[in-house]
């Protein structure tokens, strides 16, 4: 854990965002013909999150990657119904889906101990199975990080996410004059003062035809899908990734940044969302700001610049719009103290939303209650007195 000025960084490296499993349930156990003794059900494989859980320990803990439940018991002479075979638990990450090999979805682990079946237990002997018991059900499984974090950070290649994130904690990112400086996430969290926790997720960065899987396309896109909130990262002077493609400008970049997330799924756009307008520091910056931020204003003046196929269906609103500099330091603090601000905003909003929902509920509960008819017989039971 490295400290920096007010506020503590981790840093966790060597990510894994996915990782193929072989699992089995376990074999029943056999049956007694002569007696009708019944064998005992093989255990079953289930795949559970735990908080502290990563990827990277299930690998480095179960190097082969093979999970086998235990068999059922025999049935025997003093104890004809076979006892059950035991259970294998596979320890996750919250936030993981699990597909099996065609890729279908099985299911997702979104909170602390929620539990997945992936591969059941055989039956044991029995009548029904003339007394020979069957064999576990065999998968290969996939789990599939989809990243949570408070905050994700999403821009353009060079846009200075990865400066950023070294300015806000003291990590060491890779960063140099090149575009694709973030080839995998770089996760950390920061630790206020008062020990509250952020995280935040540095992303590889995006590029245009993201959503139709061009670049790191979709293994950037299923990140973002986990996060509370969006920040988006822009160069005030633009972005242009090649002397082969077209130079964008900070609202160009903002704009299409926008349409990829809306082409990927449109429900990324209801996340909420801070805009940094980075590299401050540069000759002309504050003359380009103004600009930029007439056009964020008036979005619908300036979309006539545009092709039709690159206009969002509806353009971001920005809970806060923060000038900054990674290299210099400028505005990072605001930047910090407004990341916290819009988390508890939204917290708030959320748990408001929920009690209303609960109060709603309770109110529609005791409406069916007061119209429920009486018993045919006249009689009102003790149970359905108010």
């Amino acid at each position: 854990m490295v400290r920096c000025g007010s506020v503590w960084f981790r840093k966790y490296g060597n990510f894994i965002d996915n990782l193929r499993l072989f699992t089995r349930g376990g074999s029943g156990g056999m049956g007694y013909p002569r007696l009708g003794g019944e064998g005992g059900k093989g255990g079953d494989v289930w795949v559970v999150a735990h908080k502290k859980m990563t990827l990277k320990q299930l690998k480095d803990k179960y190097p082969q990657k093979r999970f086998v439940a235990g068999e059922g018991a025999n049935s025997r002479v003093n104890a004809l119904k076979g006892s059950r075979g035991k259970d294998c638990e596979i320890p996750v990450p919250v936030g993981i889906s699990v597909t099996d090999e065609n890729g279908k979805i099985i299911g997702e682990l979104n909170k602390e101990k929620d539990r997945i079946l992936v591969a059941e237990g055989g039956l044991g002997g029995k009548l029904l199975t003339n007394f020979l018991p069957l064999k576990g059900q065999k998968r290969v499984i996939h789990l599939d990080l989809k990243l949570i974090a408070d905050i994700g950070l999403v821009g353009f290649p060079n846009a200075g996410k990865s400066s950023l994130l070294s300015q806000v904690s003291h990590a060491k990112p890779a960063i140099a004059d090149y575009a694709f400086t973030t080839l995998q996430p770089e996760l950390g969290k920061i630790v206020y003062n008062d020990f509250r926790q952020i995280s935040v997720a540095d992303l590889p960065g995006l590029i245009e035809g993201a959503h139709m899987n061009k670049g790191m396309g979709h293994k950037f896109l299923k990140h973002i899908e986990r996060t509370r909130q969006l920040l988006f990262v822009v160069d005030i002077s633009g972005f242009q990734l090649s002397s082969q493609t077209q130079y964008r400008t900070a609202f160009e970049t903002i704009i299409l940044l926008t349409k990829e997330l809306e082409l990927y799924k449109e429900e990324l756009q209801t996340k909420p969302v801070l805009l940094a307008v980075n590299k401050m520091d540069l000759p002309g910056a504050q003359d380009m700001f103004h600009v930029l931020m007439n056009q964020l204003q008036n979005p619908k003046d300036f979309l006539h610049l545009f092709k039709k196929n690159m206009i969002p269906e509806r353009t971001v609103e920005f809970q806060h719009i923060i000038p900054i500099s990674a290299i210099t330091g400028e505005g990072i603090e605001e930047l910090k103290n407004y990341i916290r601000k819009s988390l508890d905003e939204h917290a708030n909003q959320e748990n408001g939303a929920y009690h209303k929902k609960q109060l709603l509920n309770l109110q529609i509960s005791n409406t069916i209650s007061y119209n429920e008819p009486p018993p045919k017989n006249g009689v009102t039971s003790p149970i359905d007195v108010i």
